[in-house]
């Protein structure tokens, strides 16, 4: 099999996964995927137990790398800032160490006083396209809103959002898309523009704290009010960068499928929600179940552990596929439907759990949220363009959703 033909069968699980998990859960033990280069961890209570058990399934390797870099890429790179472990791939003390300022600026009152600049950012959006009567609206809402609110969270200027946005849109396209070297190198310029973009703000907010997740977090990972010293920046500049494009990419991939599902089936779904806005907290968690942005994330176990029937060695790669533990029967009815009148339930694994859980998950359930309520008043007629073809998933496991969706009304 040619590296082609072995990066085509990816992308096609990628696009459609959940025929494998659906095998992987009925199958004794874990299921080795050759593409994946891992066991994947597919029932709700195995996902559970890795979860749980950090010290015995290390983090460090949580994002890896689906591409080889080229050489032109690996030339560039160092020009910029890390790579350092985050809050996604650290483990024990360092974890808490990164995860602290985290929790302190997505805490709810945080959260609850940034949701009305997100109902303004919305709104906006929507007054930008509404007269036209028709919009591609991953390009249009899906992507923009959620750059703009982690913007103002993390305390950047309006203006340098879509830098930002497009700079870590570039570093996912980099490490988990094929390209030329020739764009590989392109990528790679955007990503250390980018990275030198957050290293000016990390220099400024030590100079110059302000209330924002910024400044909270040159405190936690540098206190002190000298001068930052190199691996300071470096660090800093990598965990703003992984912040940064967590905060967009979960948060857009979320709202573009949630509306891909409730406009399918004929509307029936998208037509009762706006009879009945009171489903709306629903329909937020039957999105985030249903299709999960944040599909698998690696684990590497530290010992030899028993998991799921199979016995693995220090060492080994596991995928921990969320998606498939939101899909499963013994922990939910009628797990492949989509279906918003579910009685509202939190107990998904879109958010992940224990140690790792995500941080932002009250920050992404009130965008969705405030999409909701702002597209079933202002646009109830909304509706697939009957003149584009069926969206199609991207092919990635780390946010999941469509590559276009073409909407009119």
């Amino acid at each position: 099999m040619t590296w082609h033909d072995d990066q085509a069968r990816r992308d096609e699980l990628y696009r459609d996964p959940y025929p494998l998990y659906d095998r992987a859960r009925r199958a004794e033990g874990l299921t080795y995927v050759p593409e994946f280069d891992a066991w994947l961890v597919a029932r709700d209570r195995d996902v559970r137990e890795v979860l749980l058990r950090a010290e015995e399934f290390s983090s460090a390797n949580a994002l890896l790398p689906d591409i080889r870099l080229s050489e032109a890429a690996l030339g560039i790179l160092p020009r910029g800032f890390g790579p350092r472990p985050t809050v996604v791939s650290s483990d024990g003390a360092a974890h808490r160490r990164h995860r602290a300022p985290l929790n302190r600026g997505l805490s709810a009152a945080r959260v609850a006083a940034l949701v009305p600049y997100v109902r303004t950012c919305a709104a906006e959006l929507v007054d930008g396209f509404a007269a036209a009567g028709s919009a591609e609206f991953v390009a249009a809402y899906a992507q923009r809103l959620p750059g703009l609110v982690v913007g103002r969270l993390i305390g950047l200027d309006p203006g340098d959002v879509p830098a930002a946005v497009h700079g870590g849109y570039r570093a996912e396209e980099l490490l988990f898309r094929p390209l030329p070297p020739e764009q590989q190198a392109a990528a790679a310029e955007d990503v250390v523009a980018l990275q030198h973009l957050l290293d000016e703000y990390v220099r400024d907010r030590r100079a110059h704290p302000r209330d924002d997740l910024c400044s909270g977090m040159v405190a936690a990972l540098a206190p002190g009010a000298g001068e930052l010293t190199l691996e300071q920046r470096h660090e800093l500049v990598t965990s703003l960068q992984n912040l940064l494009i967590a905060g967009f990419l979960t948060a857009g991939a979320l709202i573009g499928t949630m509306l891909l599902h409730l406009l399918d089936d004929d509307r029936r779904q998208w037509r009762m929600l706006c009879a009945d806005p009171s489903l709306i907290p629903a329909a937020v968690e039957e999105a985030a179940r249903h299709d999960t942005a944040i599909q698998a994330f690696r684990r590497t176990t530290t010992r030899p552990v028993a998991l799921g029937g199979t016995e693995l060695p220090a060492g080994a790669a596991v995928l921990v596929a969320y998606g498939a533990a939101n899909r499963d029967p013994d922990r939910h009815e009628r797990p492949g439907e989509f279906d918003i009148t579910r009685p509202v339930n939190r107990h998904h694994l879109a958010f992940g759990t224990g140690p790792h859980g995500c941080p932002g998950s009250r920050l992404a359930r009130e965008q969705l949220r405030v999409t909701l309520e702002l597209l079933t008043s202002r646009l109830p007629g909304l509706r697939p363009d009957p003149g584009r073809p069926r969206p199609r998933m991207r092919p990635t496991l780390i946010h999941r959703s469509p590559e276009a969706l073409h909407v009119t009304w």
